[in-house]
């Protein structure tokens, strides 16, 4: 007789905790598209100090001073040449994210975050993050169905055991009232 009330309150109780926690997602892509923006502004003010540079010193581009400092016998200057090839390649990754938060959809948005590459982005993103329910349809749309998403992928093996356990439970009891 419990078992009956239980199951459907552990049913509503999980299903408010998916939803709580995909309604999460939409802020989390606001907190970390700000994170990307401001490192994109950082990173961008970098790269465009190596093309004044370049063009000061008659270069066609960074890539080309940088490629010309790689050469270089000094290795101090071969050691900057490589982060700066670094900075640029972090710059086209991050122009890529920053592209993708101002044109995509949630879940794409979701797919780009939640990739392990850009794990250490997520941390630093989480580590200022302040739950709250999203103030948009998108993402109020979002947080429900993934929330219910979730719900029937976690609750439907339970359900489904729990059924055939009845249909053999019943199965077992005809048998015994037959004999």
């Amino acid at each position: 007789m419990i078992g009956r009330f239980i199951g459907p309150l552990l049913d509503k109780l999980l299903f408010g905790l998916t939803l709580l926690l995909a309604l999460q997602v939409p802020q989390l892509a606001d907190h970390y598209q700000q994170f990307l923006a401001g490192w994109f502004e950082s990173t961008q003010w970098q790269v465009k100090g190596y093309e004044a540079t370049a063009k000061e010193f008659g270069y066609a581009d960074a890539a080309a001073m940088i490629e010309q400092h790689q050469q270089n016998s000094e290795p101090s200057v071969r050691a900057d040449a490589e982060q700066k090839l670094a900075t640029l390649a972090l710059y086209d990754e991050l122009k890529t994210g920053i592209t993708l938060f101002r044109e995509g959809n949630l879940l794409s948005k979701s797919i780009y975050m939640f990739a392990p590459s850009r794990y250490s982005y997520l941390e630093k993103t989480i580590d200022n993050f302040k739950p709250g329910i999203p103030l948009t349809t998108s993402g109020l749309l979002f947080g429900a169905i993934v929330g219910l998403t979730l719900n029937l992928i976690i609750t439907q093996p339970f359900l489904i055991f729990i059924r055939r356990r009845r249909v053999k439970h019943a199965n077992s009891s005809s048998e015994k009232t037959r004999v």
